[in-house]
């Protein structure tokens, strides 16, 4: 059997010790498949004296990870340690520069270096691989990057965020409110002590960036990513939508169009969607990712399972390592980064489709009025309408609706001319309904 594939780790967290247990578990059958073994020969995370429930007796210890790049006896360095900037970043371009292929499961870091760490990998002849940066376990940048490289990619939408995805299939289940939900989300493990970058769509904005960058051949534009979170969706909302046919979830899209000038413009979004109970993401609760992505003669393709945790992750992690171990380096991106465009973000203006409004307004005659004639102004059509019945107090009532198809600047119209008025008491939610 050929030589060792020599591993220096950096990062002995959840999903670092993960890599070491999973090693161990399946050694023998990972070196059969990938021709031969795989070997930690040297490790490093902030506290060498924490017990983290793995023996690291069989690996060189380094205070600095910085230093695992220079080491000649180390292949590959796997980056486990987070952060889009930082000692992740040095390291990566350390490992890179000096010819180690460099594995990471940091999505930031990708969204945001992605294209100047893929050139400098390019210009070393080393692999670039973060499978586990995007989807935890499941196997979604390979089955894009190589599964459909036979396809055009017309769209990608998917689930993307674990916690996200817990809180509102939470909510619909227990018909419990947002804060609630996240307190349980938080007391499982499912969710930080602080889930900012969760909730309000940061991470699954990064790991849709980097699906958009891979399926449309187009240079990583993390900034171009529109990005709505979950905290304005109340119970209220998740039990219209069941009413109407939906539920909700945080969706990242991203898709390209011409809009007639002939260059494609790419879309980015990550928001909640009224998600029709048919299509495949509908049925995606609790802490579980998946991807759709729709290819001209592959026609639609859903990757699922779970999005987080050691095992998945680390799962990913070492099969990136098994492909280096084969010489299966490949291109970070599908095609060199010179050849990635710079694509020109599309208008949403020009968006055909249906939406959901929800407006919270003063229990008093008139204001449905107001609301209707706003619609009418902005050439925008109702399709069906729930309004809650009236306060006992005469304080505030929820107005649900759904347009017919039109153009999203319609409904950025509609808003415009109901903004300021005394009748709303708390600002509009606007969730686009997710086509079939």
């Amino acid at each position: 059997m050929a030589e060792p594939l020599r591993i220096a780790l950096a990062g002995l967290g959840t999903v670092g010790t993960g890599v070491l247990r999973l090693l161990e578990a399946n050694g023998a059958t990972l070196a059969k498949r990938a021709g031969r073994p795989i070997k930690v020969v040297a490790v490093s995370a902030r506290e060498r004296a924490r017990d983290r429930g793995v023996d690291l007796s069989a690996y060189d210890w380094v205070d600095d990870m910085a230093m695992l790049a220079t080491r000649d006896d180390v292949d590959v360095v796997v980056e486990l340690v987070g952060g889009s900037d930082g000692p992740a970043l040095t390291l990566a371009r350390s490992a890179l520069a000096q010819e180690k292929h460099f594995v990471t499961a940091n999505k930031a870091m990708v969204a945001v270096h992605g294209m100047e760490l893929g050139k400098l990998a390019e210009a070393h002849d080393a692999a670039f691989k973060f499978e586990a940066a995007v989807a935890g376990g499941i196997p979604v940048v390979k089955g894009l990057r190589e599964g459909a490289a036979a396809n055009r990619i017309e769209r990608i939408s998917g689930i993307l965020n674990g916690t996200c995805n817990f809180i509102l299939s939470e909510m619909e289940r227990s018909g419990a409110d947002f804060g609630e939900v996240l307190s349980q989300a938080q007391a499982k493990g499912f969710a930080e002590a602080d889930p900012g970058f969760d909730i309000e769509g940061v991470d699954a904005a990064h790991k849709l960036a980097i699906l958009a960058a891979i399926g449309f051949g187009a240079r990583i534009d993390f900034d171009a990513v529109a990005i709505s979170g979950i905290t304005e969706v109340g119970a209220a909302d998740i039990a219209r939508a069941a009413t109407l046919g939906f539920v909700i979830r945080l969706v990242g899209v991203a898709d390209c169009d011409t809009q007639g000038s002939g260059a494609p413009r790419l879309l980015q979004r990550v928001r909640p969607c009224l998600v029709p109970k048919d299509h495949p993401l509908a049925h995606v609760t609790g802490p579980t990712n998946a991807v759709v992505v729709e290819g001209n003669f592959s026609g639609r393709l859903l990757f699922q399972g779970a999005g987080a945790g050691d095992g998945p992750t680390a799962s990913a992690v070492v099969a990136d390592l098994v492909d280096i171990a084969r010489g299966d380096t490949g291109l970070p991106f599908s095609v060199p980064v010179a050849d990635l465009e710079p694509l020109e973000a599309a208008d949403p203006g020009h968006r055909v489709g249906r939406d959901y409004l929800r407006f919270t307004v003063a229990d008093r005659p008139g204001v449905l009025a107001e609301i209707t004639a706003a619609m009418r102004d902005a050439d925008l059509s109702i399709e069906s309408l729930i309004q809650q019945g009236r306060s006992a107090d005469g304080g505030e009532v929820l107005v649900a609706m759904v347009t017919h198809e039109g153009p999203e600047r319609c409904v950025t119209r509609a808003l415009e001319l109901l903004e300021g008025s005394p009748s709303l008491t708390a600002p509009p939610l606007v969730l686009p309904i997710l086509r079939d």
